[in-house]
């Protein structure tokens, strides 16, 4: 549901869009719950995705065994529960088609191909001036959306973090982003490197083991790693409950005993854990998320999967370690993760931190800033978390949306799409 006018602005050679209702940037899970959320309080609003499709990280960019870490109630949007025939864990494709039956449901209809290259508030008009690069085929055109609201909803995993390592442009195997994996079966019998350690590199190490392949992964960090279900509860939903009657702190405490019972010591496979507790160390700043183990854990302890230090350096066919270990390998895997794209069109300092990519007030204050700025799914606590943000985002726009219709002016033209 949206509603917009358009004129030429020859000024700066573009179309000049006027969007009467929050401007929404992004349409994976995050922008379609805001979407969903408006749409119940019948405010117009525009989605603006870059891919040509919703939910793009999960539909191109993820490896086919992924499932859900979570239970589904944890991870179902706003207004509308998964299937009651779904597992607990859905997988990649139930997820996906969730997600698609929830904007056919909601009749959300994203504007794809829509690549925001920049986001300012204009103190003059009191507006924001968003520009955008549209692709249709082989036409490229440039958009200026200008709007009273806008939500950033691009989320925490916007684009692939590829750290620099010395050597490895020298490297002649293949060297692909986790992000491109798909499945195990085209490194069969190859010998290949998984730089990083967290559920990314954890998974992608398993399936490369169950195919036949020998993988080496990377541990240059701490993590923890929990199982995923606790006397047959899951994990997060274990802590979840008990968090409503103790401390974060003492709730960590029971967690590392439960699992040192479970899984034993996960150091002595080289894979040190932090001194935070596993909750305390996911909120902190550049804290990391625990690994849920859903198998890997079993094949490092065989063998299967071999643990190994920070990388010095690689060589066309090897990769030297910081113990001065050398390895030969095949192929390399970098599960190193993804980060916010923000600081790199939204031109704000103040809600959102350049640094981090992340609003500077944390959770559950983090979802509002000044002069119609909103943010969902910044809160480093998934869907579930996105989902609570994306409601008190839908409420505050319908009060103040609803509070403008009564100052608005009559409009030349307005388009429904």
């Amino acid at each position: 549901m949206s509603s917009v006018s358009e004129k030429n602005d020859d000024m700066f050679a573009r179309r000049c869009v006027w969007v009467n209702g929050p401007l929404i940037i992004g349409a994976g899970p995050s922008g379609l719950a805001v979407g969903a959320c408006l749409q119940e309080q019948g405010v117009p609003y525009v989605i603006l995705e870059r891919a040509d499709c919703i939910a793009s990280l999960w539909q191109r960019r993820t490896y086919n065994r992924l499932k859900l870490h979570l239970p589904k109630q944890f991870c179902q949007l706003p207004k509308l529960p998964f299937p009651e025939h779904y597992p607990e864990y859905p997988n990649r494709k139930q997820f996906v088609d969730y997600i698609e039956s929830y904007a056919k449901h909601f009749d959300i209809k994203p504007k794809f191909n829509e690549s925001v290259e920049s986001a300012k508030y204009d103190e003059v008009l009191h507006s924001w001036r968003v520009r955008s690069v549209s692709t249709q085929g082989s036409v490229r055109s440039d958009v200026e959306y200008i709007c009273q609201w806008i939500v950033v909803a691009t989320g925490e995993n916007a684009e692939p973090v590829v750290p620099e390592i010395a050597g490895l442009k020298d490297f002649g195997g293949e060297v692909i982003h986790a992000r491109d994996f798909k499945n195990g079966k085209t490194f069969s019998g190859k010998k290949v490197l998984v730089v990083g350690c967290g559920n990314t590199g954890m998974e992608v190490s398993l399936d490369l083991c169950n195919h036949d392949a020998k993988p080496a992964m990377v541990a240059r960090g701490k993590v923890h790693v929990l199982p995923r279900e606790i006397f047959g509860k899951s994990t997060f939903e274990l802590a979840t409950m008990i968090m409503k009657w103790l401390p974060l702190w003492l709730v960590d405490k029971i967690l590392l005993v439960l699992t040192w019972f479970i899984l034993g010591n996960t150091e002595s496979y080289g894979l040190k854990r932090p001194s935070m507790g596993p909750l305390q160390y996911k909120f902190s700043e550049g804290g990391q998320t625990p690994v849920l183990d859903i198998g890997a854990w079993e094949k490092i302890r065989s063998g299967g999967i071999k643990v190994v230090p920070g990388i010095k350096k690689f060589s066309k066919s090897m990769v030297e370690l910081e113990n001065g270990q050398e390895l030969d390998i095949d192929s390399v895997i970098l599960a190193t993760g993804y980060r916010t794209n923000v600081p790199k069109w939204l031109q704000e300092n103040e809600f959102f931190s350049k640094k981090t990519g992340y609003p500077k007030t944390p959770f559950p204050n983090g979802w509002k800033g000044n002069n119609g700025l909103y943010a969902v799914g910044f809160t480093k606590r998934g869907i579930a978390g996105a989902s609570v943000d994306a409601m008190r985002v839908a409420r505050d726009l319908s009060e103040a949306w609803k509070e403008g219709l009564k100052q608005k002016k009559p409009n030349a033209q307005s388009l429904e799409n």
